[in-house]
């Protein structure tokens, strides 16, 4: 496998308070923004154990702003699983004025049900903040015209927000969440910068991301553990118990960054670690692959109305089309006890037995990189 280096370093926010723009400045969206990036998600929960511990949840209400927002991201079209995501969560959000999106993927830590937690809360209400803030905030310095006057300049509503920045306010959000008693989560966060192809991601634990280009994995994001199979997890303890010794506390601060450029045709994936358990990287390269070809099929076809379909929404189908193959060939492997998977190649190496797939929810977003 070729490994890229990726620069990780973090800039320092740019924040400008909030005031009216003139009525003469420049739209946003006539400012060039080469990179266009079309993002499918898909998931699927792994089935409830009726042998497990019982939980007390108290899920969001519908009508709640967590609740609502929840229900609007499993609305997506998602055939492995409809909308039963179980402990992982994610989010996809446009950033300000189009400027670039943000997206993630969190895993609730199972070991929770064992004190009668809920996990999914945690794993919910942190894409929930992440969510939100990104969706105020610019991925790279706030665009302004060249050709404005130094003053009209300084009137640039937001801020840029790195996602090591996203990842801490959006704990910070879950901190102050009266619904979310107590709970542990993975997460890893990316923006892509519509204006100039960069992507900056911060992870923490076990989930991840890697970057495909040209049939090949170029960069994979390494997952975080404190031993075998306990993940880096931020944490929010039960406060009736001032000592709770078998929960791991982790801050965003421990997060790996990266920062890269991409290009053209770059597919970038992104996954909680049902997928890396069960997935070698070459295997969702070459379904990938199978999609994309399958892809160049569609964007000769007709539609029933007689026209063309456009290239973008074709775009968008592939992306979707290769998030639910990948978290269809994820559940296929983690029931097969016959494969030899991820999981069990990295328990052999810690000097433990592990036969086959490792059960698990899965959550999978792809994103196509188009340029120009």
């Amino acid at each position: 496998m070729n490994t890229a280096r990726a620069t990780t370093f973090v800039r320092s926010a740019s924040r400008t308070s909030p005031s009216p723009c003139p009525k003469h400045a420049r739209n946003y969206s006539s400012l060039p923004r080469p990179y266009r990036f079309h993002v499918g998600a898909s998931w699927a929960g792994k089935p409830h154990d009726p042998r497990g511990p019982r939980i007390k949840s108290n899920p969001f209400p519908p009508d709640s702003p967590i609740g609502k927002w929840r229900d609007l991201m499993l609305s997506r079209p998602n055939p492995p699983a409809g909308n039963h995501i179980g402990e992982d969560f994610y989010y996809i959000q446009d950033m300000r004025e189009k400027s670039g999106v943000s997206l993630g993927v969190a895993d609730g830590v199972g070991g929770w049900t064992e004190s009668g937690v809920d996990p999914s809360l945690f794993s919910q209400a942190l894409m929930y903040h992440a969510h939100r803030y990104s969706k105020a905030a610019w991925p790279g310095e706030p665009e302004v015209d060249p050709t404005q006057e130094y003053e009209e300049r300084e009137q640039v509503e937001g801020w840029e927000l790195t996602p090591l920045e996203c990842l801490e306010s959006a704990y910070g959000g879950v901190l102050r969440e009266r619904n979310v008693l107590a709970g542990s989560s993975t997460a890893c966060i990316l923006t892509l910068n519509a204006s100039n192809g960069v992507l900056r991601a911060a992870n923490l634990g076990d989930s991840g991301f890697l970057v495909i280009r040209a049939s090949s994995v170029i960069y994979q994001q390494r997952s975080q553990t404190h031993f075998f199979n306990c993940p880096k997890q931020l944490s929010k303890l039960p406060t009736s118990q001032k000592r709770f010794s078998r929960a791991c506390v982790d801050h965003p601060s421990d997060a790996d960054l990266c920062e890269m450029k991409l290009r053209h045709g770059d597919i970038v994936i992104a996954f909680t670690d049902g997928l890396s358990d069960n997935v070698f990287p070459a295997e969702m390269v070459a379904i990938c692959s199978l999609v994309a070809r399958q892809s160049q099929m569609t964007k000769r076809t007709i539609t029933p109305s007689g026209e063309l379909e456009s290239g973008e929404h074709v775009e968008d189908h592939e992306a979707q089309a290769m998030a639910e193959r990948i978290v269809d060939y994820a559940r296929m492997c983690m029931y097969n006890q016959k494969r030899v998977s991820p999981f069990e190649r990295a328990a052999a190496r810690e000097g433990m037995y592990f036969r086959g797939g490792k059960v698990d929810d899965v959550t999978v977003l792809v994103t196509i990189v188009q340029e120009g």
